[in-house]
């Protein structure tokens, strides 16, 4: 009978240790998950700002983007006029916004000679669709730009490259297309192909 007090006490003193030290584990285990929790709070609100930020950097790059490549043709207009138009610039601008009777009518660029008004539209990516986007386009060109009502409006698809599909089309249908040849320098790359028509 001394024997199992014996062990009884003994069983009691493990347990009562056991549980000391489990109490102190969860302690410990609590501690270290509300540290965890406030770690991951903070990171879930940086990421947010993170993400908030690189956000506004995408926003301002696509702008940026959608401007650039008017900005890189823009300065090739006159010399290609000249070129292939035998025309000297005497306005362009870039970026030309009108509103009239609830409507709005942007272009891209616009270069106007003495009888004749280039409205060039840029598209970073092109597509077939635009061609006719741009035909269409034109013919309400004097309508928000009656100043130019005495010029012959010629309508310009122009980006850095266009491939072979696009430019079969757009010759077809009788728009000019303007873009890199070969990288070296802007140019009218279906010029002849228009004009035959």
């Amino acid at each position: 009978m001394k024997l199992i007090e014996e062990r009884v006490a003994t069983l009691e003193t493990l347990l009562g240790e056991f549980i000391v030290h489990t109490d102190v584990a969860l302690t410990r285990l609590e501690r270290e998950m509300e540290d965890f929790k406030e770690e991951m709070r903070k990171y879930r609100e940086e990421a947010e700002r993170d993400r908030k930020k690189m956000g506004k950097q995408w926003g301002e790059l696509a702008n940026k983007m959608g401007t650039m490549d008017e900005d890189l043709i823009s300065p090739a207009t006159g010399p290609v006029m000249n070129k292939y138009f035998k025309r000297e610039v005497l306005q362009k601008s870039i970026r030309s916004l009108r509103r009239k009777n609830g409507r709005s009518f942007e272009v891209d660029v616009i270069v106007a000679c003495e009888d004749k008004v280039f409205m060039i539209e840029v598209r970073s990516t092109p597509r077939a669709e635009y061609v006719q986007e741009i035909l269409n386009k034109a013919t309400e060109f004097k309508y928000f730009f009656p100043e130019y009502s005495d010029k012959e409006v010629i309508p310009i698809f122009a980006s850095l490259v266009f491939d072979d599909q696009i430019i079969d089309y757009a010759t077809k249908k009788g728009l000019y297309l303007m873009a890199y040849r070969e990288w070296e320098y802007m140019d009218i790359i279906n010029f002849d192909g228009v004009n035959k028509k």
